[in-house]
């Protein structure tokens, strides 16, 4: 099978001028396949509050009233994922935005209500690699935007990460597919201090060990539970890593299945 890579950039990256055009340049050069997942959720918390609706997070999480969706519709669904493809197409990238509910690609159900109502956020329940994949092998790259739908005529705001995975484990029947986490680190670090102290690979047996030892914590921890999880789903590698680094080989930390 051909190789893909599924590259996930968040907000910090996204949102501003000059690491945006950084990103796609970096982007552009990945050779072979590939699709770009993206947040914005700063950008959303700006417009928010100039339109004077409340943000309100619980465990990093955002609160998405009706309010709120219609904010995050018009950031993550128009301006940013927007200026990502416009900006692709102008390095010659044939890209096209999407969210969950252009050709019914990503569906979801909102997530019943527990210890906290988050309101119209979405749980990713199935998704079309299929048509994901027949987009991309006529030369089409998608860009992501974290959205989806229930096919019930709601739009659902979904966690990026979660996009991400989803559609690299729905990928995988197609393509080989490398998964890229980008964050501002050049990978998960022995010492957060020390830029250098590159964990190169990550198991479930050493995550389990950091994880207690407290190096590995907060929103780490769940992307590299995500990172397993699509590993066994037939994905063939994940990274974290650097968002400058993307298309360096061999650069931030490797998460192995075994």
């Amino acid at each position: 099978m051909k190789e893909l890579t599924l590259v996930k950039v968040g907000g910090k990256i996204v949102e501003n001028p000059n690491n945006l055009k950084q990103l796609l340049a970096d982007f552009s050069e990945i050779e072979g396949y590939k699709v770009l997942v993206h947040g914005g959720g700063r950008s959303a918390t700006a417009l928010a509050e100039q339109l004077d609706i409340e943000t309100q997070m619980v465990n990093g999480r955002r609160i998405t009233d009706r309010n709120m969706l219609q904010i995050v519709t018009m950031v993550y669904g128009g301006l940013i994922n927007k200026n990502i493809v416009t900006g692709l197409q102008a390095l010659g990238v044939n890209a096209l935005g999407l969210t969950g509910a252009d050709l019914n690609y990503m569906r979801s159900e909102k997530r019943p209500v527990k210890e906290v109502d988050y309101g119209f956020v979405g749980d990713v329940k199935e998704v079309n690699g299929a048509i994901l994949a027949d987009l991309i092998q006529k030369g089409i790259t998608p860009v992501l935007a974290p959205l989806t739908h229930d096919k019930k005529g709601n739009l659902l705001n979904t966690n990026a990460d979660t996009i991400a995975g989803e559609a690299s484990k729905a990928l995988a029947e197609f393509f080989d597919v490398t998964l890229v986490f980008c964050f501002e680190k050049k990978g998960v670090l022995a010492d957060e201090n020390d830029e250098n102290s590159v964990i190169k690979h990550i198991n479930p047996d050493s995550f389990q060990k950091l994880v207690a030892e407290g190096i590995i914590s907060g929103g780490m921890i769940p992307k590299i539970e995500n990172s397993f999880d699509a590993l066994k789903a037939g994905v063939k590698a994940v990274v974290i890593t650097r968002a400058d680094l993307i298309k360096e080989k061999n650069l931030g930390t490797t998460i192995l299945e075994e």
